[in-house]
């Protein structure tokens, strides 16, 4: 099947150059001329890879990439006017998968976005039959739902899964390789920078609930669930 790709920039220009060099590597392309253009077209469309501008005006591509993490984990290629380590930092914050300076090769491009797409080939660790309960935490496998002392917590996929791994086995300290071969599967390319910020969101949206000990950090080794009890972060 053809993978699609959309990409997200301001400049026309760049935008037909990218979609020229990636409609002659063999993929789909979709475009969008800003921020709101682009969410809107990925709420109408499935893509399987965004490769996003940072420096947009009215929405820039930071919050772009916030809005699409905070439903799915869609790949994300950064554009970056500036070789600037805030934008490095910020965008494997957010859960981007690369970045590319400009001024780039098209060619680069193409060999980043192929390199990204064929280590996302979708393939979760199934889930156990039924459901985990530790302390407050209480999680439906079959329905992939999550809840603090009977309080649903709106997580993302990703989410869902990484506590569900820690859940599954509460006294195992995993490593963030551990992790992401529980999540992905062996072999998948993910920075550990990324696992440290969706651990981050998780522990925000339950602290928001009560549940400041989901999650503790071993130091040197990993995270391990918490006690579960509602202690204080």
């Amino acid at each position: 099947m053809q993978r699609t790709v959309l990409v997200v920039d301001d400049d026309p220009h760049i935008r037909d150059l990218l979609t020229f060099a990636l409609r002659k590597a063999g993929l789909a392309v979709r475009e969008a001329g800003d921020g709101e253009a682009a969410l809107a077209d990925l709420e109408a469309h499935s893509s399987d890879l965004v490769v996003l501008d940072i420096n947009m005006p009215r929405m820039d591509g930071l919050e772009v990439c916030r809005r699409i993490r905070a439903k799915d984990d869609t790949p994300v290629l950064f554009l970056s006017s500036r070789d600037d380590e805030i934008d490095r930092v910020l965008g494997i914050e957010l859960g981007a998968d690369d970045y590319v300076v400009k001024p780039f090769s098209p060619r680069e491009v193409v060999a980043r976005v192929a390199a990204i797409l064929r280590r996302t080939v979708r393939q979760p660790a199934p889930l156990p039959e039924g459901g985990v309960a530790h302390g407050r935490l209480t999680l439906d496998a079959e329905g992939w739902r999550a809840a603090w002392g009977g309080t649903e917590v709106p997580l993302t996929v990703t989410e869902f899964a990484i506590v569900r791994v820690l859940a599954a086995q509460p006294r195992m300290v995993f490593t963030r390789d551990a992790i992401i071969d529980r999540v992905h599967g062996p072999g998948f390319a993910m920075t550990d920078r990324t696992i440290d910020s969706h651990v981050r969101n998780l522990r925000g949206k339950f602290a928001a609930v009560g549940g400041g000990d989901v999650i503790e950090t071993r130091a040197g080794l990993g995270y391990q669930l918490g006690p579960c009890l509602g202690e204080a972060a």
